[in-house]
C-alpha cells in the first residue's frame, strides 16, 4: 500500500475508554434508581405488616403470597382493573383520532390562524390537570358528568392533545411529500390520503402517542377523585382505599395492590418499547 493510499484512509475509531465506562455505570445508577421502588414494593406486598414495619427494605423472613392471592381472587380487584382499562381503552382511542386528524390538518393544510391555532393548543403543554381542577369541576357538573367515567375520560383527552398533535403533526411533516402530490395526481382526496398512505406509514409515532396516553390515564389519580363518588366506578388508583381504615391502613395489602396494577402498564411499555423509542425520534425534529 502506498503512503497516499495510506494517506487517504480515514482514521479509526478509538475507544473513548473513561468516558464510555463513567457512562455506562451512570445509566446503572439511573436504573437502579427506578427499579429499586418497583422490586421494593413487590417485596414489601410479600410480608405481613409487623416485618414490613420493622424490615422494610429487605427480604421477607416468611412469604406472605397470601397478600397477592386475596387480591385476585376478590371481586374488588377485578372491578377496579375493568374501570382503569375501560377509561384508558376510550381515553386513547379518542386521543389518538382527535390527534391524528387535527395533526394531518395542521401538517398538509394552510388555512387563516392556523399558526395562532396551533399555538394556542400547545399551551395544553405548559399547564397540568391540578391547575384547572376547580373549572374543570364545575364544567363537568354543568355537563351532567359528575359520578360518571366520560367525565373522566373526556378531561384526560383534552389534556393529552397538545402532546399529540405535537408529536403527530412533525412526524406527518416529515413523509415524504412526493406522497402527497403522487396520490393527488391520481385522484386521491385528503381523507383517502390520510386513511391508507398517512395513517399506515405512522405506526411508530401513533404507538408513541397511544403509550403516553395509556400510561398517564392509568395513573390518574386527582380528576377521579373529584369526578367519581360511587365505589363501582373507581379505577384502581382509587381501589387503593378499600384497605385504609380510620385508624389503621393494612400496607402491605396496599402495596401487594400497586404491585399486580402496575403490571398492565410495565407490560405494555416493554411490549412497545421500540416503537416509542423510533416514534419519539421521528417526532422530534422541528418541522
Amino acid at each position: 500500500m502506498t503512503d497516499a493510499a495510506h494517506a487517504m484512509r480515514p482514521p479509526a475509531r478509538r475507544p473513548r475508554g473513561l468516558g464510555s465506562i463513567v457512562a455506562f455505570a451512570a445509566l446503572i445508577v439511573l436504573a437502579g434508581a427506578v427499579l429499586f421502588p418497583v422490586l421494593a414494593t413487590a417485596l414489601n406486598g410479600a410480608k405481613d405488616l409487623s416485618e414490613f414495619r420493622t424490615n422494610p427494605f429487605g427480604l421477607p423472613h416468611v412469604w406472605m403470597w397470601s397478600n397477592y392471592w386475596d387480591i385476585l381472587s376478590g371481586y374488588r380487584y377485578w372491578q377496579v382493573l375493568g374501570n382503569s382499562l375501560l377509561i384508558a381503552f376510550f381515553t386513547v382511542a379518542l386521543t389518538l383520532a382527535l390527534s391524528a386528524m387535527a395533526a394531518f390538518t395542521f401538517a398538509h393544510l394552510r388555512f387563516f390562524g392556523d399558526r395562532f391555532l396551533m399555538s394556542y393548543i400547545q399551551l395544553g403543554l405548559l399547564f397540568p390537570l391540578a391547575t384547572a381542577i376547580v373549572p374543570l369541576f364545575v364544567k363537568v357538573r354543568d355537563l351532567g358528568l359528575l359520578d360518571s367515567l366520560w367525565g373522566v375520560i373526556l378531561p384526560q383527552v383534552a389534556f393529552s392533545l397538545a402532546m399529540g398533535v405535537l408529536l403527530i403533526r412533525n412526524a406527518f411533516k416529515q413523509l415524504p411529500s412526493e406522497l402527497l402530490d403522487a396520490a393527488m395526481m391520481d385522484g386521491c382526496g385528503y381523507f383517502r390520503y390520510f386513511f391508507y398512505i398517512t395513517l399506515p406509514l405512522s405506526g411508530p409515532i401513533l404507538s408513541t402517542v397511544a403509550i403516553i396516553a395509556f400510561v398517564n390515564s392509568w395513573n390518574g389519580y386527582l380528576l377521579p377523585l373529584i369526578v367519581l363518588n360511587s365505589e363501582s366506578r373507581y379505577p384502581w388508583t382509587l381501589g387503593l382505599m378499600a384497605y385504609q381504615g380510620q385508624y389503621m391502613t393494612s400496607w402491605q395489602l396496599v402495596l401487594a395492590f400497586i404491585t399486580l396494577t402496575i403490571l398492565p402498564a410495565i407490560i405494555m411499555f416493554l411490549m412497545a418499547q421500540r416503537y416509542i423509542v423510533a416514534g419519539l425520534t421521528a417526532g422530534a425534529v422541528k418541522a
